[in-house]
C-alpha cells in the first residue's frame, strides 16, 4: 500500500519517529493512523527492552520548583551520551518527571527498591509505576519506554528528592 507524506508527516509530528519508521507503521498498518501509532509504541517497547542494560552515564540533574515557591523537586535523569542529555526532547523528559515527583510524591524508583514490609500500593509509592499526571493512560515507566524508543538510548531515572516547606519537620526524627 502506498502512503501519503501527509500521512507520514501526521505520524511524526503525533509521535516524534523518524520519517522512515513512520511510513513502515502506516503502511503496515494500511494506513490506519491509530494502528500505526501502537506500532511505533510497540517498536519503542521492545527497542527499550534491548537497550536496558546499557551503561548511562551522562543526563541531567532538573530541578523543578512548583508556582508559589513551596514546592520542588530534583531529578537525576541519565542517558547513554552528552548529546543526547542536551537535546530538547531529553529535558522535557526530565521536567516532565520532575513535576511528576513534585504533584504526586513517591517514595521508590522502581518496586525492586521498596523494602520488604514496607505497605502501599506500588502504584502510588513507585515511581515508574505511577500514573503520568499529563495522561494518566501511560505509566512514567511507559513515558520513559516512549523516550528510548524515539531518542534511541537508554534512559534510567537515577534518584529524585522532593521538597516541601514545613515538612521536614513533619518527617524528620528529632536529633
Amino acid at each position: 500500500m502506498t502512503v501519503s507524506a501527509t500521512a507520514v508527516k501526521e505520524l511524526r509530528e503525533l509521535t516524534g519517529a523518524g520519517m522512515l519508521d513512520c511510513k513502515q507503521a502506516l503502511e503496515k498498518a494500511k494506513g490506519d493512523l491509530e494502528k500505526a501509532k501502537e506500532i511505533l509504541r510497540e517498536k519503542g517497547l521492545a527497542l527499550a527492552a534491548k537497550k536496558a542494560e546499557r551503561e548511562t552515564a551522562e543526563g541531567v540533574v532538573h530541578a523543578y520548583v512548583h508556582p508559589g515557591d513551596r514546592l520542588g523537586a530534583l531529578v537525576e535523569l541519565d542517558c547513554e551520551t552528552d548529546f543526547v542529555a542536551r537535546t530538547e526532547e531529553f529535558r522535557q523528559l526530565a521536567q516532565d518527571i520532575a513535576m511528576q515527583v513534585a504533584a504526586m510524591n513517591p517514595r521508590y524508583i522502581s518496586e525492586s527498591d521498596v523494602p520488604d514490609g514496607t505497605e502501599g500500593n506500588p502504584a502510588e509509592v513507585c515511581l515508574l509505576r505511577q500514573p503520568f499526571i499529563k495522561d494518566e493512560s501511560r505509566t512514567i515507566d511507559d513515558l520513559i519506554k516512549e523516550a528510548i524508543g524515539k531518542i534511541g538510548e537508554n534512559i534510567r531515572v537515577r534518584r529524585f528528592a522532593r521538597f516541601e516547606l514545613g515538612r521536614y519537620k513533619e518527617e524528620a526524627s528529632p536529633p
